[in-house]
């Protein structure tokens, strides 16, 4: 604004409806003070002068996985056998369930065999 003629600044003052340039003399004074108290903050474990790494105080990294303190079932380790019995326990293959019907197998045009 200061490099603006006195008759632009005029103008612009009767447009805006108030002086501009009473404000430019403020312009830093308004500054909030220096002298203000220190905050008071609560006593925690990134107080301490020691051992107090950026890494440690990161809260993320004191995460760990669920642990699992129930299991829902019962597993046998591989090629243990069930009860204290010497029977031999036979498990069939589940084939994994699709939905829908099952599906037919596809055969290929005898026509034209070379697609």
């Amino acid at each position: 604004m200061a490099t603006a003629t006195r008759l632009i600044q005029r103008f612009r003052n009767f447009l805006a409806g108030r002086d501009l340039q009473a404000k430019l003399s403020l312009r830093y004074t308004e500054i909030s003070k220096r002298s203000q108290p220190p905050p008071r903050l609560p006593v925690g474990p990134s107080h301490r002068f020691a051992n107090n790494y950026y890494c440690s105080r990161d809260g993320r990294r004191e995460s760990l996985p669920p642990i699992v303190v129930v299991a829902a079932q019962k597993t046998l380790a591989a090629g243990a056998q069930a009860g204290s019995s010497g029977s031999a326990v036979t498990t069939a293959e589940k084939k994994p369930v699709t939905p829908g019907p099952a599906l037919k197998k596809w055969e290929i045009s005898k026509d034209q065999p070379y697609l």
